[in-house]
């Protein structure tokens, strides 16, 4: 089953920040893939801008180098590279010093059938001067657009200060706030299996759903990275990616799929939020740290091993576990239990709807008691949907009831490369769809919520609780969630 491929329309795509990680990890190969598959040709231009010294010639090198690096070598054809680079050029730009900055302008054409875009790969801290370089060399169109990367804030406060300073230039219209988790197929596909279905929006609410899990783990560690520290595993992962997946799961069905009808949706999902503060924050959330590990076969450091001298002795949580609830008519009564974390047992980013068991089993002498229902929702590795079921195990002798999985996985089903989130997301922000940014709203109403339990934690005597590496985390988040008679789920098929 192969996909159509739309064309867009000729853009003006230019990169700050284009010498950084994230431009020759991300951009570079997925802008690659979609000209590659023939949604743009060379009729647009990406345009390197950055502090550093470049001419065209060098920064086509790095482009050809990042290709070479970070698409996998089966999609790479020489001669589709060559056309690709071709369309590179370069500009230094210090938005600090305009003066002493290269003509940005001549690389941009006033044409207003191309599309005009630019993407902030680099620190927030620059949002603001380079929104406002680009109003002072009348570089800005009212139909322009902006990316912007995260963190957007470490809290309220901050996150507002930061877009208020993108605000001065760009309307909200024009902002795209990007998250890559909702560039993935899955976590599209979500709203597709909740609203393209007869199936499931029926038994989408409290009297059908005992309990959601979402579980981010990731079993590289935090390495050195000094942002990590600074964030932590609540500010990093549940703020935005998580709480993104809530509001798809818990949603009202929005009355189109236009872009404000999706987010003023989920907007309702975050303002509903029952609020985890002071006494509620030790009950219902649990934070922890790893620990290394050493044996004759590994040996993985710890985090505090990881950090630099002044920094030991950080109460950073490099794991979160939490139940929240939606305080609203679907969902009440149902928890939501969230778990993410560095160096755990295994790389998954999954969520499991578990339905509650069925209300009479006439299977008394079976062997095997019938297990209630569970939706799983992969989002990575393997993408995918299964639905757990039950059925009679086939063979003579009796009745064995045995749980399988229907399922559907993405690589058996549609046999062409799934694209990268940043593919998907980079092309959107040329077509002017929003639905996969948030809005600024959201992203406020997210801090909100989190605020409070950060503050707690700071306030906090015990340090994170400390968990082996290679672990699904400490104790305490086990017990979070058996205390309420529920267990985690583990994919042992």
């Amino acid at each position: 089953m192969s996909s159509r491929i739309i064309p867009v329309q000729p853009f003006d795509y230019v990169v700050f920040g284009a010498t950084g990680d994230l431009t020759k990890r991300k951009l570079i190969p997925a802008l690659y893939h979609r000209f590659k598959d023939g949604q743009f040709d060379e009729q647009s231009r990406i345009i390197g801008a950055s502090r550093s010294k470049l001419g065209d010639a060098d920064f086509q090198k790095a482009a050809r180098e990042a290709i070479a690096q970070f698409v996998e070598k089966e999609y790479q054809d020489e001669a589709v590279i060559d056309r690709f680079v071709k369309i590179f050029s370069y500009v230094p730009v210090d938005a600090s010093n305009p003066e002493g900055s290269g003509d940005l302008g001549k690389a941009l054409r006033d044409d207003p059938k191309v599309v005009r875009a630019f993407y902030l790969a680099v620190a927030p801290d620059l949002f603001e001067p380079i929104a406002e370089y680009l109003a002072k060399k009348k570089l800005y169109r009212r139909d322009a657009r902006v990316v912007i990367e995260k963190p957007l804030g470490h809290d309220l406060a901050s996150s507002m200060e930061i877009n208020d300073g993108v605000a001065k230039i760009f309307k909200e219209d024009q902002v795209y706030r990007i998250d890559h988790y909702l560039g993935k197929e899955t976590v599209q596909n979500l709203l597709a299996l909740r609203f393209a279905n007869a199936l499931f929006e029926p038994v989408w609410n409290s009297a059908h759903i005992d309990h959601v899990q979402l579980t981010v783990a990731e079993s590289v560690g935090a390495g050195t990275r000094g942002y990590y520290d600074e964030s932590g595993a609540l500010r990093d992962m549940i703020q935005n990616h998580m709480l993104q997946l809530l509001c798809l799961v818990a949603m009202e069905p929005p009355a189109s799929d236009d872009a404000n009808a999706l987010r003023d949706e989920k907007l309702k999902v975050l303002r509903a939020l029952k609020p985890i503060a002071n006494g509620d924050v030790a009950r219902n959330t649990v934070r922890g740290q790893y620990r290394g590990v050493k044996s004759e076969t590994t040996s993985v450091a710890g985090y505090q091993d990881e950090l630099p001298e002044e920094k030991k002795g950080s109460r950073t949580e490099t794991f979160v576990a939490l139940k929240a609830e939606v305080e609203n008519w679907r969902w009440a009564g149902v928890p939501f239990y969230f778990r993410t974390g560095k160096r755990m047992a295994s790389r998954v980013s999954e969520i499991c709807i578990q339905f509650k068991p069925i209300p009479h089993s006439i299977f008394d002498h079976a062997e095997g008691a019938p297990r209630p229902n569970k939706l799983i929702i992969r989002l990575q590795p393997d993408e995918g949907v299964k639905l757990m079921m039950m059925i009679k195990d086939p063979g003579s002798g009796g009745m064995r009831l045995r749980e399988v999985p229907l399922n559907l996985s993405f690589a058996q089903t549609f046999s062409e490369r799934t694209p990268e989130a940043y593919e998907r997301l980079l092309l959107d922000v040329v077509r002017g769809n929003q639905t996969l940014f948030m809005r600024r709203d959201e992203l406020e109403a997210a801090w909100k919520w989190v605020d409070p339990i950060r503050e707690a934690w700071d306030r906090a005597s015990e340090p994170p609780q400390p968990y082996t590496a290679g672990t699904w985390g400490p104790t305490g988040s086990i017990a979070l969630i058996e205390r309420d008679g529920r267990t985690w789920y583990e994919d042992h098929h």
